[in-house]
């Protein structure tokens, strides 16, 4: 072909998607595999979300309500937000890109970290940003380095806390000392997709940053704690001003009739939002003395998940877990050859995992 394609596109790395549990199974040869790779709710989603799905089926020859507006006035309440200053996006990812559609100019900068959510730097790129790009330090957002790279050209800084795939937070204090140093011109995003696992003595309320001199704008999902990552639903809590250039740019249908309806009914089941992180703090203080044992080194997270150093290379503890099915995340793309991440499961999948990894670390340390 002969077609132009901008050199920002073309040479963009594709976000690597996992393949199908059924098509592994079937290239492996095995049947009954567990999936603990891609942080999702081991408990399933919430019955009350689906019950209001399968309630709303008959309706689905209408467009969805473009406004959001019942599960907007639902989750104001639920957040003690004026319904103004929230954005639906098919995922927290799309409200990721509408930011930088709104904000962010070819040429303009985006300050992020590395290891950290991929996608931040993806889409800056695919709108002809430029990224700039502060490591971590001890696993942790360098809050200086990445004040320190703040430029005039600087548009947005990108934050997620707790970080994935570290599963580290900052507190109340450093954020706020952060803010006080960064010109007004800067947007901070600060992406709180797993906030819902935070210990409450570690967690920082964003909102309470809202309408101060450096604008924020905080990012949530019902993708973890609710169980509804095959929906796609997320959102932003922003200043209204914010908000009206986001809508600006969105798609007028953007969030799906059935995602709306189920995170409505989500917020409501508070048994299963409860058993939700009861289920994954007991299961990850199982999990990781028992992985320490096998002489793996564990980092404790705010997350559903955690990383494991296992001293091998990851590629091969994945490809020797899979056979045994299992699927976990191998952490080289993140620059960690020799780590895995692991999402916490069930009793019985925590169970199985454990049983696998130390077979897997047995054959391989004999290789």
């Amino acid at each position: 072909m002969k077609l132009s394609v901008a050199e920002n596109i073309a040479t963009l790395v594709p976000y690597p998607p996992g393949k199908p549990l059924e098509e592994l199974e079937r290239e492996y040869g095995v049947t009954g595999s567990i999936k603990m790779a891609s942080n999702e709710n081991a408990l399933g989603p919430s019955p009350k979300a689906v019950a209001a799905i399968a309630a709303a089926l008959p309706n689905l020859h209408r467009y969805p309500d473009g406004s959001c507006h019942y599960l907007a006035t639902r989750l104001s309440a639920h957040l003690k937000v004026d319904p103004s200053q929230l954005v639906f996006g098919n995922g927290s990812n799309e409200v990721i890109e509408l930011l930088i559609k709104a904000f962010v100019a070819p040429g303009d900068e985006v300050v992020t970290s590395h290891p950290t959510f991929l996608v931040y730097a993806t889409m800056v790129q695919a709108h002809g940003g430029v990224n700039r790009v502060v490591p971590l330090a001890n696993l942790r957002h360098d809050l200086d380095g990445i004040r320190a790279a703040v430029t005039p050209r600087t548009r947005l800084i990108f934050l997620d806390n707790p970080n994935n795939p570290t599963g580290t937070v900052f507190n109340r204090a450093e954020f706020a000392a952060f803010l006080a140093q960064l010109p007004e011109t800067v947007l901070v995003v600060l992406d709180e997709a797993y906030v819902d696992f935070v210990a409450d003595g570690l967690r920082l309320d964003a909102r309470e940053f809202l309408g101060g001199a450096t604008p924020v704008v905080t990012l949530r999902t019902f993708s973890k704690a609710y169980g509804l990552a095959g929906l796609r639903v997320g959102y932003g809590i922003m200043d209204q001003e914010i908000a009206g250039y986001l809508h600006r740019v969105r798609q007028p249908f953007n969030v799906n009739t059935l995602a709306q309806v189920a995170a409505r009914a989500a917020l409501d089941d508070t048994a299963f939002y409860a058993e939700t992180l009861r289920m994954t703090r007991a299961g990850m203080a199982w999990l990781i003395p028992r992985l320490s044992e096998l002489g793996c080194t564990c980092y404790h997270s705010q997350t559903n998940f955690f990383l494991v150093e296992v001293g091998l290379d990851c590629r091969q503890v994945y490809e020797a877990m899979l056979r045994k099915g299992v699927i976990i995340r191998p952490m080289s793309a993140y620059g960690f050859p020799t780590f895995i991440r692991i999402t916490v499961g069930t009793a019985e999948e925590n169970q199985r995992l454990l049983t696998s990894l130390a077979a897997t670390l047995r054959e391989l340390a004999h290789d």
